[in-house]
């Protein structure tokens, strides 16, 4: 029995690390795992375990950026040299949470009661997969005015930050809600993904703190193996699915995650209004 529980929990970490950053939305795939395998585990354990596995999928960024989001650097000679550009990045990320920090610390819990249902999920799916679709569509020859972090202000960060706060719906996608809005506000795919990366550090992070916290910090030793498990799966999974995405983006545009968004909607709806 445990051995399958650890087969179901590889299968979940998976999904987790694919659908987290690909512009997808994790909370529809994650809607139907949990459907056809759940695991064995206290309703509790899980509504913490699908938020905390996620810290693999944070430690996957952190890898591949380190260079990008290390705020210093040590010298032969042992000295901290601070990195101005890249703390300046930081408090960038910062004022970006801080649309959605506030709304998910005062209403995530009744947001998660009113819209955590398929049809919610399969409406967002559908809605913006179009969306993305159409901003594609007219973005098509239109060249972004921004094309480096760097260039990234507070006020543009702030309002990638608010468009994060769409994200609280679930099937709407964290990245794909902080992608479509930079890409609306005239940052490049490039721009857009990696700012979406570095932003779901602190998002990420302290969600899964939240969660942890409210479960409880004492664990069997099986729910142990599951987390770590889970969170070790999401890891190696999110380095290739980022670097896949970030290869894909420099020669093709969002379309075709739109019309997959559009697919997999259709599915939720039709399998939960017809199977069950």
């Amino acid at each position: 029995m445990d051995f399958i529980e650890i087969i179901k929990v590889i299968i979940i970490g998976i999904v987790e690390g694919i659908t987290e950053w690909l512009p997808i939305s994790s909370t529809g795939h994650m809607i139907l795992v949990d459907e056809f395998m759940k695991l064995n585990m206290s309703d509790a354990f899980m509504e913490m375990f699908f938020v905390v596995i996620q810290l693999g999928a944070i430690l996957a960024v952190v890898v591949l950026f380190f260079n990008k989001l290390l705020p210093f650097s040590i010298t032969s000679n042992r000295k901290i040299v601070l990195k101005n550009d890249i703390i300046i990045l930081w408090t960038k990320i910062i004022v970006a949470c801080i649309p959605a920090g506030i709304i998910g610390v005062l209403y995530n819990d009744k947001l998660d009661d009113l819209f955590y249902n398929y049809q919610t999920v399969s409406v967002t799916l559908i809605v913006y997969g179009i969306l993305f679709i159409i901003i594609e569509y007219f973005n098509e020859n239109k060249k972004p005015t921004i094309n480096s972090l760097q260039d990234v202000s507070y006020k543009i960060a702030f309002m990638i930050g608010i468009f994060q706060v769409l994200s609280l719906i679930p099937g709407t996608s964290r990245s794909g809600a902080t992608i479509l809005g930079a890409i609306l506000i005239g940052t490049s795919r490039t721009v857009a993904a990696e700012f979406t990366f570095f932003l779901a550090i602190p998002v990420m992070f302290g969600a899964s703190l939240i969660k942890i916290l409210k479960f409880g910090l004492v664990f069997t030793s099986f729910e142990i193996v599951i987390l770590l498990t889970g969170m070790l799966v999401a890891y190696v999974t999110s380095i290739l699915a980022i670097k896949f995405l970030m290869g894909y983006i420099k020669k093709h545009d969002f379309r075709v995650f739109g019309w997959y968004r559009i697919a997999l909607g259709i599915i939720v709806i039709i399998y939960f209004s017809v199977f069950r």
